[in-house]
This record gives C-alpha cells, sequence and structure tokens, in this order.
C-alpha cells in the first residue's frame, strides 16, 4: 500500500501509528478533517486479520465522521481510533491510559468517545490523561440510546416516505446486531408497535432482546435474507455487498452501522431492486449529537431536539434527492461537501480589515 497516494485518494489531512508494547497497546489514530473544528470520533477496539485491514477501517470511519458531523450541523471535523486488540486479553486501564496520552499529545486536534469494544469506563482511564474525551459516566454517558433513537427517528421518516405514515406498527424489522445501540432500537420499535426479528453473533444478546421484546430469533448468516419491510444493520459495517444484497427480501434499510456499504456502488444496487436506502451517516448521528452536550454546553433538551430533528432531515434528503434525480446517499453527500468546503472558504478568508490595513515598514 502507497500511504501517501492513499491519503491524496481519501483527503485524509493526518494519519498516526501509535504503540507502547508495555500497555499492549497498539492503534492507528486517524483525522480526515479539521475544517469545521476539532476532529471528533470514537476510539473502536477489535481483533483485525491484518494491519492493511485496520488502517483501511480506520480511514473508512475517519472519512464517514466529517460527513456525519457537517450534516449534522456539528462544528466538528472527523477522525477515528482503532486499537488493534492481540491474542492475550489486555489490561483495560494500561491500554486506554496509553490511549489517552498519544491523544493528549494532538493538543485537542482529535476528541474521542465510545464505539464498539468501548464503555464510559474505557473512556474515564482515557481521562486520567487526556481531557479530549467524551462519553464519561459523569457527563453524557454511554451515547448508544441516542444513537438509537436517531435511528428510529431515520426509520419513522424511510416509513413515512416509502409507505406514507410514519406509523411503525406491524412493520416487520429484521435487526442485525443487539449491542448498545441494537438493543435500544429493539425496545423502542417493540414500544412502537414493530414486529421484530433479531440476530447477534453472541446469541445470549439476541435471547435477551427476544424476550424483551417478543422478537423471533434468526441467525447472524440469515438475517439479511428475512422476508421483512424494514432490514436494520446495526453491528459491524460492509454488510451490503455483491453477495447480500441480492438475498435482501425487504423495501427499506436503515440502521446504526457505520459504512454498510462494501463500496458506494452498492447504494446503486440498492436502487435498482427498488430498495430505499437511508444513508447510515445520516441515521446514526444521535450519538454524536449527543456529544454536544458534554463538548459545546448544549442544553439537553437542544440535543435531544437535533436528535429528533434526524426525521425531518432525513425527509429533506430525501425530497432533494427526488428533485436532483439522485440517489439519497450522493444527496446527503452533496449537502455535507457543500458545508465543509464553506467552513474551508471561512477559513481561509482574510481577517475583517486585513485587506485594508496599513502595509507598515521599517521607517
Amino acid at each position: 500500500m502507497q500511504i501517501f497516494d492513499t491519503l491524496a485518494s481519501t483527503g485524509h489531512e493526518q494519519v498516526l501509528f501509535c504503540q507502547d508494547p508495555g500497555a499492549g497497546y497498539r492503534a492507528i489514530l486517524a483525522i480526515h478533517s479539521t475544517v469545521l473544528g476539532p476532529a471528533i470520533g470514537g476510539t473502536r477496539v477489535l481483533r483485525y486479520a491484518d494491519e492493511a485491514q485496520a488502517l483501511d477501517d480506520a480511514l473508512r470511519l475517519s472519512a464517514g465522521m466529517t460527513y456525519k458531523n457537517a450534516l449534522a450541523g456539528m462544528p466538528a471535523g472527523g477522525g477515528k481510533a482503532v486499537i488493534l486488540l492481540g491474542d492475550a486479553p489486555p489490561d483495560r486501564e494500561a491500554l486506554f491510559r496509553a490511549h489517552g496520552r498519544f491523544i493528549e499529545r494532538l493538543g485537542g486536534t482529535f476528541i474521542t468517545g465510545e464505539d464498539v469494544g468501548t464503555s464510559p469506563a474505557d473512556m474515564e482511564f482515557i481521562r486520567r490523561e487526556t481531557r479530549h474525551v467524551k462519553g464519561l459516566p459523569d457527563g453524557m454517558g454511554d451515547p448508544s440510546p441516542w444513537t438509537a433513537r436517531g435511528v428510529f427517528q431515520a426509520m419513522r421518516a424511510a416509513a413515512h416516505w416509502r409507505w406514507g405514515s410514519a406509523d411503525l406498527a406491524g412493520k416487520r424489522v429484521a435487526l442485525q446486531g443487539c449491542g448498545h445501540v441494537g438493543a435500544p432500537l429493539a425496545r423502542a420499535l417493540s414500544e412502537a408497535g414493530a414486529r421484530l426479528v433479531v440476530a447477534d453473533v453472541d446469541a445470549a444478546r439476541a435471547e435477551v432482546v427476544a424476550r424483551e421484546t417478543g422478537a423471533e430469533v434468526t441467525t447472524p448468516a440469515s438475517i439479511a435474507r428475512v422476508s421483512a419491510d424494514i432490514f436494520a444493520p446495526c453491528a459491524l459495517g460492509a454488510v451490503l455487498d455483491d453477495a447480500s444484497i441480492p438475498d435482501l427480501q425487504v423495501e427499506v434499510v436503515v440502521g446504526a452501522a457505520n459504512n454498510q456499504l462494501r463500496a458506494p456502488r452498492h447504494a446503486d444496487a440498492l436502487a435498482a431492486r427498488g430498495i430505499l436506502y437511508i444513508p447510515d451517516y445520516m441515521a446514526n448521528a444521535g450519538g454524536v449529537l449527543s456529544g454536544g452536550v458534554d463538548l459545546f454546553d448544549w442544553p439537553r433538551s437542544e440535543m435531544q431536539r437535533r436528535v429528533d430533528g434526524i426525521h425531518d432531515t432525513v425527509l429533506a434528503i430525501l425530497e432533494s434527492a427526488v428533485s436532483e434525480g439522485i440517489l439519497p446517499s450522493v444527496a446527503a453527500d452533496r449537502i455535507a461537501e457543500r458545508r465543509i468546503e464553506e467552513g474551508r472558504q471561512r477559513r481561509s478568508a482574510p481577517p475583517a480589515g486585513a485587506l485594508n490595513a496599513p502595509s507598515g515598514g521599517a521607517g
């Protein structure tokens, strides 16, 4: 892999490879953009097949955060951290304190929070080394319920667009992933009267959700083939690809997972099958919006208003896509890119009065 050619193609500002052998710490910190503000993005902890896969994940996720934050109207850019798990279980305090020390060296360029494989307790370890962390137990805490709330609102908007009503009662939803986001989303759907089919790689988690919501349980291998109204990917990304899309038996795809498309062309493949796809970074912005309370001193009422506003944002983008004759994913990208470009122009503009300032000189 030619690293600088890759960064030129993705538009990343900075990528750091960090290690602390004593803490069992190996990580990649990817800062995609700081045009609109500090790069905000979670820390993901996974056991990757190899380092190239970890780098690809960091690059894709951090770019997605730039678009998510821009579309959500956040004064923030996008970044992501991935910590590569080894074979032995880590000492989590040592691991995350090492992570915090590297984040501190960036001086506020990158602010992190929870993601797959992390918790508010892990964020507390990071805080012992840096203040550039959110999602703490004494703040907003776990952002996952707010992510779920935003996905629920996006689902209501998609239902309104496809079936003429935002009411999800009686709709059959195939939910992939019953973790921190999938479980509260399942509860919200059940309360709304939806019928659920759920799956998780941890069968016990799926059974817990089934007991709480009356859901049917199926296997992770079959969830994408379930006949339903809505498919909700809420686990890891890249689940919509050449193999899975032909097997889908749904009319709508909307979920919480990041980077659900294996490649951008898979949005076209979904459209060709008549499946309405709500771009993931539009639907799952509730978690990052919840960070506005800790980061920007938003009142909780303002944060909640913005999370619930995902419903109207989805409808507006769907309307824009129709009027311009483009896919919703393209419409969302264009809005985010326009906001980023406006931010770039503001940042490069000379200070007010600078053009008329006297030139001075050595007299």
